[in-house]
Parts: C-alpha cells; sequence; structure tokens
C-alpha cells in the first residue's frame, strides 16, 4: 500500500484492477483505502478522491461516533463476551485441561492461562475458538449460498484479517476475519453472500449491489446493522 494525502485526507493507494472505477471504504480501523482501476496514476487518484471529499467526511465522522464505545476488556469473571449474536459470561476456571471451551452457557478460561500468559494468552485462546468454529459453520453457509448466487469460490478460510471483516482473492478464495463469529447468524450470511457476490462484480458498484439483492433482498438492513454495531464485535 501507498500512503497519500490530498489536502487533509490520508489515504492507503491500494493496487490497481480490472474493475471500472474507483472504490473507496472507510475501514474497521477507520483508514481510508482507494483501489482504482489499473492504469490510473497516483495523480489522476488523488482528483477522485478530492472528488469524493464530502463522503469521506460524513463517513469518517459516521466511524468515529460509533468507535467511540469500542470494547474494553478486563478479563474477570462475569464478562461478556459474543458468540453467534448472543453474549455468554466468562468464568476463570481451574479444573480444565482446554484453554477455553463453551459450556454450560459460559465461557470457561482456565485460570492459569491469563495468570502464566496475561491478556494476550486469553485474547489467542478465543481467536482460535472462534477460527475453529467459524472453519465449519463459513464453509457450510459457503456451500449452502454458492449455488444461489451461481458461483464456485475455490475454498473459504478463516482467520485474522487486520481491518477487513472479509475478502475474496483473485483466485477465488473467500477469507472471513475470526470476528465474525460474533455477530448473528443472518449478520454472518450477509457476509458470506456479499464475499461470494465479489466473484460476479469485484467492486461496489450498482452492478454488484444488484447481485447481492437477488438472493438477499433486505442486505441494507443487516449491513446497517454491521455498521452500526462492528465495533462492538472485539475483544
Amino acid at each position: 500500500m501507498n500512503a497519500r494525502r490530498v489536502k487533509d485526507i490520508d489515504y492507503q493507494l491500494l493496487p490497481g484492477t480490472d474493475r471500472k472505477t474507483t472504490d473507496i471504504v472507510i475501514e474497521r480501523n477507520g483508514v481510508v483505502t482507494v483501489r482504482p482501476p489499473r492504469g490510473l496514476t497516483p495523480e489522476q487518484v488523488d482528483v477522485v478522491v478530492e472528488s469524493k471529499r464530502m463522503w469521506i467526511y460524513r463517513n469518517l465522522a459516521e466511524w468515529r461516533d460509533l468507535n467511540a464505545t469500542a470494547v474494553v476488556r478486563e478479563w474477570v469473571n462475569g464478562e461478556s463476551f459474543l458468540y453467534l449474536g448472543r453474549s455468554y459470561r466468562l468464568a476463570l476456571v481451574a479444573d480444565q485441561n482446554a484453554d477455553l471451551i463453551l459450556k454450560d452457557g459460559r465461557f470457561c478460561l482456565r485460570r492459569t492461562l491469563i495468570e502464566n500468559g496475561g491478556e494476550e494468552a486469553a485474547k489467542h485462546a478465543f481467536e482460535s475458538f472462534y477460527c475453529e468454529k467459524g472453519e465449519k459453520r463459513i464453509s457450510e453457509r459457503v456451500a449452502y449460498f454458492s449455488p444461489k448466487v451461481g458461483v464456485c469460490p475455490s475454498g473459504s478460510v478463516v482467520k485474522a484479517l487486520g481491518y477487513r471483516w472479509a475478502s475474496c482473492s483473485d483466485k477465488g478464495v473467500l477469507s472471513f476475519h475470526w470476528k465474525c463469529m460474533m455477530a448473528p447468524p443472518k449478520i454472518i450470511d450477509y457476509m458470506v453472500i456479499h464475499e461470494l457476490c465479489h466473484l460476479h462484480q469485484r467492486d461496489h458498484t450498482d452492478a454488484f449491489w444488484n447481485e447481492v439483492d437477488k438472493v438477499m433482498p433486505d442486505f441494507g438492513e443487516r449491513k446497517t446493522w454491521l455498521k452500526k454495531h462492528g465495533a462492538g464485535l472485539d475483544l
């Protein structure tokens, strides 16, 4: 990525693709990323960013409002953690071999894990849990929705994706952030369909959203939910 600045707007210039339009996105971490059509010079991209100045201002302001209530963890008994849209209390336990299990409506975390490894070890245990559960669930949903969208992805993976919820590679592999598993099932389905539709349309044009609408007519409601509550899907 190439860091650029147009007046007071900082953005990351991504490699160009065969898309016909310039895609400007406010990522989950508040970074503005711009993916232009192949062949556009950086100076030409600057002009496009300048023309979208008010849109960028408005969406950055909205991002700041939504992220004002970002999650702050203390890793103590009774703290709430999300899984498939439901909230489960944390219980620090001494008598279990696994680092983390979901049992009797509680996330049971081995106490010595925090005592010895601290917050990072605890986070890793949750990330591993979400990745393991996500691999199964998301692959099943990808298999379910693929024929409805009319595409054949090469596969799907669940992992840490930085500031993106999901991505679709040029080879047709769909990647999903493990944080997706904190969202309600209907939101996960939206993310799956979103990425599957990118196998038809690589950028977020009207043609792309028309593909999403064919399979999920209420996608707008789910998209809005994710935008509003996404900051709370975190450790």
